[in-house]
């Protein structure tokens, strides 16, 4: 059945979509948003205090918890911009959240943005324009709230993250045709990085009038062609989630 943008069926006081178990109340004004289900347990695991889980609905987990003492949501999403938009628009529309910050993977588009480290997106575009025609239903392009900008800066330096900050870009086709050559017009005007979500984060926040920030890290170089095994995955993202929870707990 497909259902509207603001049809739900409501049981009791929970608040149920074909996407997502939770109920009222069972998410933090904040969450952080990763696209691996497994991260999102790992992050909530060994960051949060007394972290619950509030959705498993298609193996798409949730949990809520505390982080020094406030409260903080995960929420894994899965890939690209069509799956990432259900869980970002039931969280906005269906649960009231008001700061939504990825915490992502991407890949470099630049030999001086080193494999590990993290990008944080000031600017973002699609691919090309055709690419992501999804993202038009948002209206223009829109990027990420300028004081949770500021707040990932100053302590990503503060607390020695190596980080870059600037212009990525989205695409919605991992297995491309044209490989790599298609980044040339990208890397041409300085793009740092590619993802699949970080333009629908910042378009559908704009819409709901909510907060956004996507900060990635970079698992792979399309320029030097070095990537990160999938078995180290989990703990590249320790600097990425204290910094994503660090932001949270001051938005």
């Amino acid at each position: 059945m497909i259902m509207g943008p603001n049809r739900r069926r409501v049981l009791g006081e929970h608040a149920v979509t074909p996407h997502n178990e939770a109920g009222k109340g069972d998410y933090a004004a904040t969450v952080l948003l990763p696209g691996d289900p497994q991260r999102a347990e790992w992050m909530a695991e060994t960051f949060l205090e007394a972290p619950r889980c509030v959705n498993r609905r298609r193996q798409a987990l949730g949990f809520t918890g505390l982080f020094r003492g406030k409260p903080v949501s995960i929420q894994s999403t899965g890939i690209g911009v069509s799956s990432f938009l259900i869980y970002a628009h039931e969280l906005l529309d269906f649960h009231g959240v008001r700061t939504l910050i990825r915490t992502g993977t991407c890949g470099a588009l630049t030999a001086a943005v080193k494999l590990r480290s993290l990008v944080i997106s000031q600017a973002v575009r699609g691919e090309s324009s055709e690419s992501g025609q999804v993202f038009g239903l948002y209206g223009a392009d829109a990027g990420p709230d300028p004081g949770l900008v500021s707040q990932a800066l100053a302590r990503a330096a503060e607390i020695g993250i190596e980080h870059q900050a600037g212009l990525t870009i989205c695409s919605d086709i991992f297995y491309h045709p044209k490989g790599r050559d298609r980044f040339a017009e990208a890397q041409a005007q300085g793009a740092l990085a590619v993802d699949m979500e970080t333009s629908a984060l910042y378009r559908i926040a704009a819409h709901f009038g909510a907060r956004a920030l996507s900060m990635l890290t970079v698992v792979d170089n399309v320029v030097t062609g070095e990537q990160t095994d999938y078995s180290e995955r989990q703990a590249l993202f320790t600097d990425m989630t204290r910094l994503a929870l660090d932001v949270a707990i001051e938005s």
